[in-house]
């Protein structure tokens, strides 16, 4: 019973870790347009910067079109991260009760709570893919959706309902790598860095702030290099009107751009998964210590 007690976690609404990631993305969306806008792009010719897609569509569109999009990311977040983060937090809880969770049973949690959040979240991914990309195809193929909500109706509309499980294996293999490498690595960076001292300068991390964004931004650059490949495929498999399946992309696009294509947008990839990671872990922990706080009689 001592062991229980000593292990036991509290136990926080599910809805949560939406919340905190709906408010990471509010920050870092322009740079989740960029990535995939150029993961979007095929073998026509130099890929284009991060820093260029975004100068481009300020110069033609004005400051708001970093925003497109935005309702899309929400919808996502409010299914997916909330969907991967919850039941994470809850396999955790109930594993607790038993005594602290081996890693290996953490690592298997991320990866089943991740899949969870894949299937939940593909609708909103294809939204999301499909608005993010809309400017860079030619006119008369644009979705032009105007809002997560009416694009949800008239992707069902146009192209029914089976629609929305489009891309769904890549999307849940991308979303259990990303859970498990972000989730793991996070622990694993932050255990490590409070364990060892840093060689040469010889400095100790301590459980803090700046622990935390250095813990997170590694957990990022991890999540980011493991998810890219899936990544990439998911992109080119929604943001298409067709029946491409994951192998076919792949193939073609080996043959055609080589193994360079895997890791197209990384940079603006890792760009927001590291301030988004970081972001995502604060509010998600002010809003735990918030609840608790509240729920204190």
């Amino acid at each position: 019973m001592g062991l229980k007690e000593r292990y036991k976690m509290p136990n926080y609404p599910f809805w949560l870790g939406g919340v905190a990631a709906s408010m990471a993305a509010c920050f870092t969306h322009p740079l989740d347009l960029a990535k995939v806008r150029m993961q979007s792009v095929g073998p026509t010719g130099p890929p284009p910067s991060m820093l260029k897609i975004l100068r481009n569509s300020i110069s033609e569109s004005g400051i708001r079109s970093v925003y497109t999009g935005l309702s899309a990311s929400l919808m996502r977040q409010m299914s997916y991260s909330l969907v991967r983060l919850g039941s994470y937090e809850e396999m955790k809880r109930r594993m607790a009760e038993n005594g602290q969770p081996s890693a290996g049973k953490l690592l298997l949690a991320a990866s089943v709570a991740g899949g969870l959040g894949g299937i939940a979240g593909n609708p909103a991914d294809i939204l999301l893919v499909r608005m993010t990309s809309d400017s860079i195809r030619p006119p008369e193929k644009r979705y032009n959706y105007r809002n997560g909500i009416t694009g949800l109706i008239s992707l069902v509309k146009e192209e029914g309902v089976k629609s929305l499980g489009r891309g769904l294996g890549t999307n849940a293999t991308r979303a259990i790598l990303m859970n498990t490498s972000q989730v793991g690595s996070y622990d694993f960076f932050k255990s490590t860095l409070l364990r060892n001292p840093i060689p040469l300068v010889d400095y100790q991390f301590h459980d803090g702030f700046f622990l935390h964004v250095v813990a997170s931004l590694a957990a990022g650059t991890c999540g980011t290099t493991v998810c890219s490949p899936a990544d990439v495929i998911r992109t080119r498999i929604m943001s298409s009107s067709g029946k491409a399946r994951p192998i076919e992309v792949l193939v073609r696009s080996l043959r055609e751009e080589g193994p360079k294509f895997m890791f197209k947008g990384w940079t603006p990839a890792w760009m927001r998964l590291g301030p988004n990671t970081v972001l995502m872990f604060v509010f998600f922990e002010q809003l735990k210590s918030g609840w608790s706080y509240l729920a204190t009689p």
